[in-house]
């Protein structure tokens, strides 16, 4: 189920009829940035999103994307990929469930991917780095979770281009992540439910409970 969108406005409109991959992590309590309470706020109209688009780093994200996506088709010609900036698939059994992707893969066995860019700079060490060695960052995990609900495609490949300083020299670090849809179907039925949940106090106008990130976590 595809929304074929070609303008911003339009994209942006659609954006408030239900649950963006951005949007997943606020959900479980896993985004660093915004509670599930004030996503809430914002998917039933009492708040307005703030607009971010003129943040240092979501302006190096922005511009450097198409780059490490052509990067990523010289590196992979294994994959067939096509993008498409303003198209969201929906789940066609919980339409509120939605992605707009940074890319879509077709491997040569005719499996579909979704492709997820991700940049990032290290300014704090050891910690920042720790999230990145454990594996997938817990709030990219579940947005990556959310997309393939919303597609219902076979996995998942996050391409992420880490920036740093070492000795005050600059250096960079390119990791990728797949993730098999057949070995990720709890958290798949576990993210569903929490949605589906969110979703419903959305449409009853009923605030969700706040939830708290757990003692000792990210």
């Amino acid at each position: 189920m595809i929304d074929k969108l070609t303008t911003r406005p339009d994209w942006l409109k659609a954006r408030q009829r239900g649950i963006g991959g951005s949007d997943a992590g606020a959900v479980l309590g896993v985004n660093k940035y915004k509670t599930n309470v004030e996503l809430w706020e914002e998917k039933t109209g009492r708040t307005t999103p703030e607009d971010i688009s003129d943040k240092p780093a979501v302006v190096f994200g922005k511009t450097a994307e198409p780059l490490i996506r052509d990067l990523f088709r010289l590196d992979h010609p294994e994959y067939k990929v096509d993008y498409h900036e303003f198209w969201i698939y929906r789940n066609p059994g919980a339409p509120y469930i939605f992605a707009t992707l940074d890319g879509e893969l077709t491997a040569e066995d005719g499996r579909r991917g979704i492709l997820e860019i991700k940049t990032c700079t290290i300014q704090h060490g050891r910690k920042q780095w720790e999230e990145w060695e454990d594996g997938v960052p817990q709030s990219y995990y579940v947005q990556l979770l959310h997309q393939l609900l919303a597609t219902g495609w076979d996995f998942a490949l996050l391409r992420a281009y880490i920036r740093y300083y070492r000795d005050g020299v600059f250096r960079a670090s390119v990791r990728e992540y797949t993730i098999e849809r057949s070995e990720v179907k709890e958290d798949l039925i576990f993210l569903s439910e929490q949605e589906r949940t969110f979703w419903q106090a959305v449409e009853s106008d009923r605030q969700p409970a706040l939830i708290l990130p757990e003692i000792g976590g990210k």
